[in-house]
Parts: structure tokens; sequence; C-alpha cells
């Protein structure tokens, strides 16, 4: 999620930086122009940092931060039931 405290104009150049990242990334995949491809994720990355999607956290809750990477999470004991119980997952 982007960080709702951004101003307006900020947010609308930041998502606008990162779509013509994206752009860029799908036209170099298009004539396996690597290095091209790889200057346009670390643009996409800069612009998802600034949206507040990437990066350190923008906000303070005070709940622990679980790597969301990782498999074992707050949720792990949770999701492990459902998918048991035929409610969600694989």
């Amino acid at each position: 999620m982007a960080n709702p405290g951004l101003d307006e104009v900020t947010r609308d150049h930041l998502v606008a930086r990162l779509m013509a990242a994206r752009r860029t990334v799908r036209d170099a995949r298009k004539v396996a122009n690597r290095e091209a491809e790889s200057t346009a994720h670390r643009a996409a990355d800069e612009a998802k940092q600034g949206l507040g999607e990437r990066g350190p956290v923008w906000w303070d809750d005070g709940a622990p931060d679980p790597n969301p990477y990782m498999a074992n999470t707050l949720y792990a004991d949770w999701y492990a039931k459902l998918t048991r119980s035929g409610h969600g997952g694989p």
C-alpha cells in the first residue's frame, strides 16, 4: 500500500514514474535488452520506495513487522488450519 500521507502531486508523479518504468521493462524484454531491463527494474524499485510500497515502513501501529517473505509469520498457524479444513489455500 502506498503511503497515504503523500501529497497528490508527489503521488501522481511517482505513479507516473512507476508506470513508465514498467512499460520500459516490458519493451526491454521484447527485444531481450537485459541492461535496459535491469535499469528499468531499478527505476521501478525507486518509484515504489518513494510511494512507500517498499523500504522503511511509514506506519507505526505498534504491531511487529514480520518479514513477508518468511514462511513462519504470525499467520502461519492460522493459514495452516485454513488449508487443512478446505477453506482456502493450495
